[in-house]
């Protein structure tokens, strides 16, 4: 992923960049230029935010975050522009390929998909449903998702298995380190060898990885039973025999679009164990192997972009991995100790508090889908699932098979895939990031490829600061003061 595939990972390359550009022994006069360029756009982003913050209200529809840039009809339809700098931050990370995918996903879904089967309704499904039931639109939108996303993963991870095994069997020579460099060699890549080789030089042995992974999977088998008793010892060895597959799918869709659906690959293992288990037990189940399955597959993700940080500040991959194992034994404490601060301080779940915990309603429903079955889906559904996971496929062979003059235009079905559940307003602002950067290429070309991801940054940065600042007023039960919201003028 790192090396092979040179996926993106925006967060882990914005840190990179942050790291590096405080930590350079040549080119100062341009590092000192980044910094100051990083900070500036650090400030804007932070002040934007906490500008944001006064206007976002208590209620579900404040804030610039709901601006209905488009018209309301198209804000209906999460056609806006959120005003989001992370997300046009992005876009100035990931390449065009990526953002012009997922745009075009968030038309196909939110543009034609979701409107035509909501016109359906009280034929292919009940009328005057949830937003959030599975028995209705919502259950469409998952499920399709879903399948868009393991058509797409599986698709790269059997192609990767074959070419490794491909490779293994010729004998190919291993990756080219510093010192197959030549002459003629441009500083570019004489940094990108010197980062394969003090990436490859730590990396961690397959053995240790494996058997790290079979004590883990052994302390759960014993443990979760335990906790959980619906859920036995071979409904979780079998969730730790999937995890592999699905993690490698979120690590490379986070790869691309900096967004981890861990989630929704939780949902794979909630539906099956709820369903394997049915009336004994199966929505208990089904959650303690959702939270399995979540657990391996965004630590996966989250493992990834620190080894894509590590790879770009020439960090040993060990001391990376030895940092997350610390990070994990530091939340096994404080992880707990927060939940029951919260559980005590406040009325989580009420649906008049302000953490009503929406999710815990929703994974809830779709335990209870699962232990039904998946009759209960809407009509057509597994159907049109079948169909995306199918095209997803077809679509990742024809850009393996395509000349790279065309291949490089066709989109890819992972970046496709994420607004068709989220929404497409988050689309909206990394396409208007790569349309900057595209511009910027064309009037200035040094100029974008100098900085271009120091701005990238310092507006990620900014935004997730200001995170900080906003959680601590939200403790304290600070709301913020007025609630900006939009609706259609009168007809007088």
């Amino acid at each position: 992923m790192v090396l092979g595939y040179k996926l993106t990972y925006p967060s882990g390359t914005a840190t990179a960049m942050l790291i590096n550009s405080f930590h350079t022994n040549t080119g100062a006069e341009l590092a000192g230029k980044q910094v100051f360029c990083l900070g500036k756009y650090l400030s804007i982003s932070f002040f934007w935010s906490c500008y944001k913050w006064f206007f976002s209200g208590v209620g579900d529809s404040c804030g610039f975050d709901n601006f209905p840039s488009f018209g309301l009809t198209l804000f209906k339809n999460s056609f806006y522009f959120d005003f989001s700098p992370t997300y046009v931050g992005c876009g100035l990370i990931c390449p065009h390929i990526v953002n012009c995918s997922v745009l075009l996903g968030a038309i196909i879904s939110w543009g034609f998909l979701w409107p035509f089967i909501s016109q359906q309704a009280g034929n292919w499904y009940p009328a005057n449903l949830d937003s959030n039931d599975f028995k209705g639109l919502y259950g469409y939108k998952v499920f399709i998702a879903i399948s868009l996303i393991l058509g797409d993963g599986l698709y790269n991870l059997i192609k990767i298995i074959l070419v490794t095994i491909k490779e293994v069997c010729r004998n190919s020579q291993s990756l080219p380190t510093f010192n197959d460099v030549t002459d003629e060699a441009t500083k570019l890549l004489l940094e990108q060898k010197k980062r394969d080789e003090v990436f490859l030089k730590d990396r961690i042995p397959l053995w240790f990885a494996a058997s790290g992974y079979v004590a883990l999977a052994a302390i759960s088998i014993v443990a979760m039973p335990m906790l959980f008793p619906p859920l036995k010892w071979y409904l979780v060895l079998c969730s730790y025999i999937i995890a592999p597959a699905l993690a490698f799918c979120n690590s490379y869709g986070t790869g691309l679009t900096d967004w981890s659906l861990a989630s929704t690959y939780g949902k794979i293992g909630l539906f099956i164990i709820a369903s394997v288990v049915g009336n004994r037990g199966g929505v208990i189940a089904g959650l303690a192997a959702c939270g399995v399955m979540m657990s391996i597959v965004s630590t996966a993700a989250d493992l990834m972009q620190d080894f894509k940080t590590g790879y770009l500040t020439l960090s040993s991959a060990k001391s990376m991995f030895v940092s997350q194992l610390v990070g994990t034994a530091m939340g096994c404490v404080i992880a707990p100790l927060t939940f029951w601060l919260y559980w005590s301080a406040f009325d989580i779940g009420s649906p008049d508090s302000p953490y009503k915990a929406p999710y815990a309603v929703i994974y809830r429903e779709m335990a209870i889908l699962g232990v039904e079955g998946f009759s209960e889906l809407p009509k057509h559904c597994l159907a049109m699932c079948f169909g995306f996971f199918v095209a997803a496929m077809a679509v990742n062979l024809l850009r393996d098979l395509a000349p790279k003059r065309f291949s490089q235009f066709i989109p890819i079905p992972m970046a496709m895939a994420v607004p068709f559940y989220i929404g497409a307003y988050f689309a909206i602002d990394m396409f208007i990031g790569t349309v900057i950067l595209f511009v910027w290429e064309r009037l200035n070309a040094k100029g974008a490829e100098d900085y271009a991801g120091a701005v990238a940054s310092g507006l990620i940065c900014g935004d997730g600061i200001w995170t900080v600042p906003s959680a601590i007023l939200s403790i304290f039960r600070i709301n913020p003061p007025i609630c900006m919201s939009f609706a259609p003028s009168s007809s007088d």
